[in-house]
């Protein structure tokens, strides 16, 4: 049970920030206020709902216990209907008032690579691609593709894609890992299933404030790109390789022609995944807390399986199974699996705050 007290503390706190919205002049308290407010607009709405409720059911226990028989029977009646209401509503508040990933705001970096199976792997990494690409739209996302290895047959070796929007790494974090498909490629004459594998690696994209790059940790060389490329980008140095020396991260462009181009990129790629390492340090050290949650973000761990002969996609930390593959791996019903993770997570940690005696 929530305590009043905290419900009460939250309405208060948010009015006094309304308060000082109106008479504040400077812009990075405005700024500051302004986000709070939105933070919290949501959970004091559920939270001033709770109050009135309870202050419903002590008019009514009062009117219950009175002399007045007739209004005594009434106020039973809507005790007892209030009093139904009250989990749900307490349920939701709980749910909103669980510690936020302050990185489920960001965009994200993606990065799809292919695993084991040859060319049916790149095959399936450039399914799984297309996948994240048409929920991105469905959502209204905006995907650019930083740098892409094709393969020879489709598909793609690896694929890197920032996701830009609103929340983006709320929905999409859980996607990190190892995806297993199992189906026969195209060049397979006795009809025999192969299982190959990919691995997709979400990396919320940073703010400046949230991590610091110096110019002096970096090594940037450049080099004539490979492979094929526009007219002149195999005969210009443009291609971009930074190190990052204190932790040995190294990040490749050569997709542009532009040498600052690609080194935009690299360093957008690059502070992405020193974000990520500090996020899996701090994790880390309360992973035996966490051990059984599913936000764990472990990309060796195999995640979920595509079977293509059974129409089945399985998501083995959650053991969901839903009978629509093509839907899925289309990314029109890929929200149904986001849906089911997020929701477990969310169980998974009221369970450990309320464990905790929080």
């Amino acid at each position: 049970m929530i305590p009043q007290e905290k419900i009460e503390a939250l309405i208060d706190r948010f009015e006094k920030i309304e308060a000082e919205m109106s008479t504040v002049t400077e812009s990075d308290v405005i700024i500051r206020l302004s986000k709070e407010h939105g933070e919290l607009k949501d959970i004091v709405e559920k939270a001033r709902a709770l109050s009135s409720l309870r202050s419903q059911l002590v008019e009514l226990k009062e009117l219950s216990a009175g002399d007045d028989g007739e209004m005594a029977a009434l106020a039973k009646d809507e005790l007892a209907e209030l009093k139904e209401q009250e989990p749900g509503l307490e349920h939701a508040l709980q749910i909103m008032l669980l510690p936020k990933d302050k990185a489920d705001d960001s965009s994200v970096i993606i990065e799809v690579r292919a695993g084991t199976g040859g060319d049916e792997a790149a095959l399936f990494a450039g399914d799984l691609f297309r996948m994240y690409q048409r929920f991105a739209s469905l959502q209204g996302w905006k995907v650019t593709v930083l740098s892409a290895s094709e393969a020879e047959v489709g598909g793609y070796k690896e694929i890197q894609a920032s996701v830009a929007g609103d929340g983006v790494f709320a929905r999409m974090k859980f996607e990190s890992g190892v995806h297993r498909v199992q189906r026969v490629p195209a060049t397979e004459t006795q009809g025999r299933v192969h299982t190959s594998a990919a691995t997709v690696a979400v990396l919320p994209e940073p703010e400046e404030v949230d991590i610091e790059v110096n110019d002096s940790d970096l090594r940037i060389d450049v080099f004539r790109a490979s492979g094929p490329g526009g007219q002149s980008v195999n005969t210009t140095d443009s291609a971009v390789r930074i190190t990052h020396i204190p932790t040995g991260v190294v990040v490749i462009q050569q997709d542009e022609k532009s040498q600052h181009k690609n080194k935009a990129k690299a360093m957008q790629v690059l502070r992405a995944r020193l974000y990520d390492a500090e996020r899996a340090r701090v994790d880390a050290e309360r992973a035996a807390e966490r051990k059984g949650m599913i936000g764990s973000g472990d990309r060796s761990e195999r995640i979920r399986t595509y079977n293509y002969p059974q129409s089945r996609v399985t998501d083995h930390r959650i053991n969901l199974t839903l009978y629509k593959l093509d839907e899925i791996i289309a990314g029109n019903a890929l929200d149904e699996l986001v849906d089911a993770l997020i929701t477990q997570d969310r169980a998974d940690r009221l369970a450990e705050m309320q464990s905790d005696g929080q």
